[in-house]
Order: structure tokens, then sequence, then C-alpha cells
């Protein structure tokens, strides 16, 4: 696998200069005060305060850095060196008390050994990863009893489509070998200066939560969304404020779903 994860995380890499520009992100905003979490999660887990977060697959630590404006003790992890880089710069320039961890989530173990009130990863994440119940088991571990999984994420049906086209071109299903992906730009920056060559795995929904419930989690909620709170995609139109939904489907489609999960004590 280490030939893949190399593979993404140079384009990772690479992202930083281009996201941390784009409109997407809104840094500017952001610096000034303004949080980066939506609604959605920002909704889900409620008052953070003097809670212990865990954030998963943390890109450059926005997020992490908005948990911790909220009065929460964050920990952030992401394999990109210059995402981490980048959240520990701007954690000193925030005056906040986040910490960052630079690795591969396969091998946290290695680099932190403490739990946590809650564990929280979002938006894009699970399609790098090729082992679920693996990182199950790593959610698991790291909650404290009666601790809290939280994960919002696109949608595995709108992950297998083609975004121009709206067909079919990714599995939906679990498949040992990646598939293969070769391209320009990045999300956040279509004209970025980025040539991609990264590799992914398609999860369906089962095997997402059964991977959790392997663990004894316990399902709180379980939802779906007909719209994502990213303009991420091409081929998008705007509903309202963080509501945008993928054009050429005549009925809604599922665009995000979320599980809170418990790990009982």
């Amino acid at each position: 696998m280490q030939k893949y994860f190399d593979a993404n995380q140079h384009f990772w890499n690479q992202t930083i200069p281009y996201h941390l520009k784009s409109e997407l992100y809104d840094m500017d905003n952001f610096l000034a005060g303004k949080s980066s979490l939506m609604d959605i999660e920002s909704q889900a887990l409620g008052d953070v305060s003097g809670k212990s977060i865990l954030h998963l697959q943390c890109h450059f630590g926005q997020d992490s850095l908005s948990w911790a404006r909220k009065g929460a003790k964050v920990t952030g992890v992401d394999f990109s060196e210059e995402a981490i880089k980048t959240a520990k710069s701007l954690n000193q320039q925030l005056k906040l008390n986040a910490e960052f961890i630079c690795c591969n989530i396969y091998d946290l173990e290695k680099h932190l050994d403490k739990q946590f009130d809650i564990v929280f990863t979002s938006y894009g994440v699970l399609m790098w990863l090729p082992d679920l119940p693996k990182w199950a088991s790593l959610v698991e571990r790291y909650l404290k009893a009666d601790g809290i999984f939280y994960i919002v994420e696109f949608h595995p049906f709108i992950l297998t489509l083609e975004f121009e086209t709206t067909e079919i071109k990714y599995p939906y299903f679990h498949t040992k070998e990646p598939y293969h992906e070769e391209g320009s730009g990045s999300y956040a920056d279509r004209d970025a200066d980025i040539k991609y060559d990264e590799y992914g795995w398609g999860h369906s929904l089962a095997e997402i939560t059964q991977s959790l419930l392997d663990q004894d989690l316990l399902l709180k909620t379980f939802k779906e969304y007909p719209y994502s709170p990213y303009n991420c995609f091409p081929n998008m139109r705007t509903l309202d404020k963080q509501k945008y939904v993928l054009n050429g489907f005549q009925e809604e489609i599922p665009h995000l779903f979320s599980l809170k999960m418990l790990k009982p004590s």
C-alpha cells in the first residue's frame, strides 16, 4: 500500500498553498474569527467546551482550530507534512492550544497513547483508506468510555459518479485494488498548477457502518442529506447557504451521510 499512500501524500502536499488562497477555505475571514465548521457537525456535537477531540485526517487544521475556538482540547492528525506544518503555524498565530501529529492514521499508535471524549472526521476522508476495519479499531481505541464518534462524509452513492456527466464511474463496493485517477487542479482550486496521480477506495454504507458496529460502538444517529455544504464538485448549483446539489437529476439524491456513535462504558 505504501506506493499508493506516497502518491496521495504528494498530492495533498501540493494543495496547501492553493487551498490557503482559495475561496472555499476563506482564510481571511477564518483568521478574523469565522468558524470553518458547517452547521451539520456543529449542531451534531453541540457544546464541546472542556472536551478532548481527536480529529482524524484534519488537512491543514481549520476545523481542528475551529473546535479549539469553541473551547475543546484538540489533537489533529494528517499524513501531509505541509498540512501539519501549516496547522501548527496557524495554531501559534491564533494563540490556540491545539496539537498536531503528522502521520498516516494507520501508524497513529506509534505517536499517540491517550483517549478522547470525541473522535471526529469529516468530508472526503474515507476514500483514501484501504482498510476500514483497521480504521474503525483505531476509532474505538482512541475513544474514552462513553465517548462519541462522529463522522459526516460524502455519500458513497455520489462518489460513484463522474460529476460532469453524472454517469457511474467509480466502484460503490470496496475492492482490494484502488481505483487510479490522474488529472490537474484540486476541488478548492480547479485551476491550481497541480498534477495529481491519486488512488482511492470505494466503501459502501454497509461496510462503513458495520466496521464500526463490529467494534461494539452503539449507533445513536444515522442521517442522509440531499445536499453538500460545499461547492466542491464540478456541475453543482446553489440551493441556499451551505446547500449545493449536483445537476442532472430530477429527484433528490444523497450527497452526505452522518453517523454518531457511542462507546459504551
